[in-house]
């Protein structure tokens, strides 16, 4: 595997805060790992390391091949950063501040007119080119963000809540355009949208109070999640759901029924005897002439794991 970034031992303490604690992982190319923790994880403060905008206490970081200890400009070079609030100069232009942000990044005449060019285009700036950053929406300042991580085309992205503030079209947008890019880059997401990381990760760490706690797919993960056995069943007429739900509670091997807001309503039961639980409940529902739509098993789901896994630990972001 082609490692992209290598994060070795990697601590940082604030006060008597132990923010990070020995982070050891890496990310290959073509790798989208998200990065998942609750509020004080840890996370920002892992991000700000690897790019270099903070000091480690103890560890390094090594970007494309070059140690960030040692050659510090040469690791940047290779990252594209999105840093969480998406900082920018208000009183530019979009198109003032990415020629410059360009220019920062060694691009120059042609070649940074058309980078320039294709990152509008890509993250659909358009109708804000000639627009100053401080009168644009957070969703539009978020896109001008991901614009300038990206004009240099690094193999590194690190993106810090690239979606936050955007309206469903736009995150799909993000994601589309994450998905594309990710064959030839590693890139690191911080998130705390689950539904992200199942849509765009190859692979999710969690991390609680500095350390890692779980490392594996998405997919994995969700697994993990210690679930209850429940099954999920949807009435055709949404009316018949609360009918439904007393006629379920009543029998004497379900444990629990409860309505729940799926779709146009179902009911979420768990039931002795799980192996039986399927014929058991259509021969219930059978008896008492009340008509279903669907019988299935409840999927696990990463939010569950997630929960489960961090217990809501960490102290700062």
């Amino acid at each position: 595997m082609n490692n992209l970034v290598t994060v070795s031992r990697l601590s940082k303490r604030f006060g008597e805060i132990q923010a990070v604690r020995d982070l050891d992982f890496t990310v290959s190319q073509g790798e989208v790992l998200g990065f998942l923790g609750p509020n004080g994880a840890g996370k920002s403060t892992t991000m700000k390391m690897i790019t270099g905008f903070l000091d480690p206490d103890t560890g390094d970081v090594e970007v494309a091949g070059h140690r960030l200890s040692r050659h510090p400009v040469r690791a940047k070079q290779s990252i594209g950063y999105l840093p969480e609030g998406s900082p920018l100069y208000g009183d530019m232009s979009t198109l003032a501040f990415l020629h410059f942000i360009g220019s920062m990044r060694g691009l120059s005449g042609d070649t940074l007119r058309q980078r320039v060019d294709e990152v509008i285009d890509r993250v659909n700036l358009e109708s804000v080119v000639y627009q100053d950053l401080e009168t644009l929406s957070k969703g539009f300042k978020r896109r001008v963000g991901i614009a300038q991580a990206i004009i240099h085309d690094p193999p590194v992205l690190i993106l810090d809540e690239p979606t936050d503030g955007l309206d469903p079209n736009q995150k799909h947008e993000v994601r589309e355009l994450i998905r594309a890019m990710a064959p030839t880059k590693a890139i690191i997401l911080s998130t705390h949208i689950l539904e992200e990381v199942e849509a765009v990760c190859s692979r999710a760490m969690i991390i609680a109070a500095g350390s890692v706690v779980a490392d594996s797919t998405p997919a994995e993960l969700a697994a993990r999640a210690a679930g209850d056995g429940a099954w999920i069943v949807e009435p055709v007429d949404p009316a018949s759901v609360d009918r439904l739900r007393a006629s379920l509670e009543a029998a004497p091997w379900v444990r629990q029924a409860d309505a729940i807001d799926i779709g146009a309503g179902a009911v979420r039961v768990i039931a002795d005897g799980d192996a039986d639980a399927p014929s058991k409940l259509r021969g219930h529902l059978d008896e008492g002439r009340i008509v279903i739509a669907q019988l299935y098993r409840e999927r696990a789901r990463l939010d569950d794991v997630f929960r489960d896994i961090t217990g809501g630990a960490g102290a700062i972001s």
